[in-house]
């Protein structure tokens, strides 16, 4: 009988097209996805894997197997699906992430609702980036993942998943009350050329936003501080060394001396949860949705 994690494994494969793109994607050492495609090729008795320069491809065989594992994994979550929608009730584990402001700014009112309700759901939530958000829906690890993208830089959506909309959010800059700007009823972008900004990590999706936004409008940015945190970020905002964009969600309590001024060109990001489209009839994924939407109303 075909394992399911193998074939999972080989669903990662043939999804990211390498052995550390699987071993990433599933949050797996790369030695644990060559094991387990070591056993399923024992398993089934044909090779699936071939060596292709430094890295590997998938033979005939594996592109077989790899078009049923798929489809098998789908019908392992429609049939979890329906019995969830055949008892009717809202019931069993939810595993759902959020990027870290949307933690803070949602995850407490939602969850709290959502274990009034219906107490016999467990819900185990996690703070990660949209990226890896989405990541962990794909491979079965979540249920949900609240994630974002903005108006000018959409978010890559997988095939086979469903998003529904929370919120826009929308972000000023936020700047040390003595800056020269911290009076003004709006600003550009342009204007900050000569300030350090204090942005995200390398690499993140919300970094990488400010850095092609600023970029557009004639702007190269001078990083000084990096952090995850919108706090964080207030902080160094505080101490007056840069600033920052401050969107609304989880921005508040904002500390003394600083300030937040509206853009010229408004910026907003576009807040949405997202996940499996094979999972779309159970009762929890609704009811966290719904909940995650109640939350997202009370934002202001």
């Amino acid at each position: 009988m075909l394992n399911l994690e193998r074939l999972r494994t080989l669903d990662a494969l043939a999804r990211h097209g390498s052995v550390s793109g699987a071993a990433e994607g599933l949050h797996v050492t790369t030695s644990a996805v060559s094991q387990q495609m070591a056993k399923l090729e024992r398993e089934v008795g044909q090779q699936l894997l071939a060596k292709n320069g430094r890295g590997v491809r998938l033979t005939d065989a594996g592109r077989l197997l790899a078009e049923h594992a798929t489809r098998i994994l789908s019908q392992v979550e429609l049939a979890q699906s329906d019995l969830e929608a055949h008892r009717g009730q809202v019931v069993g584990e939810l595993r759902l992430s959020a990027f870290p402001t949307a933690a803070r700014g949602l995850f407490p009112t939602a969850l709290a609702d959502l274990r009034a309700e219906h107490p016999a759901l467990r819900v185990r939530s996690s703070e990660l980036e949209p990226a890896a958000g989405i990541a962990g829906v794909v491979r079965g690890d979540l249920d949900l993942a609240v994630v974002l993208d903005w108006y000018n830089k959409p978010m890559p959506l997988p095939e086979g998943l469903v998003k529904a909309a929370l919120l826009d959010d929308p972000a000023d800059v936020a700047m040390p009350s003595r800056h020269r700007l911290a009076g003004r009823d709006e600003v550009d972008l342009g204007e900050f050329a000569e300030d350090e900004w204090i942005t995200w990590g390398e690499g993140e999706f919300c970094h990488e936003w400010l850095m092609f936004t600023l970029r557009s409008r004639g702007v190269e940015p001078i990083v000084g501080h990096r952090a995850a945190e919108t706090h964080t970020q207030m902080g160094l905002v505080a101490a007056g060394l840069g600033v920052c964009i401050a969107p609304l969600l989880g921005r508040h309590p904002m500390p003394a001396g600083v300030v937040t001024v509206p853009l010229v060109q408004r910026v907003r990001r576009h807040v949405y949860v997202v996940w499996r489209a094979d999972a779309d009839r159970r009762p929890s994924i609704r009811a966290a949705v719904r909940a995650l939407q109640d939350a997202a109303r009370k934002v202001g």
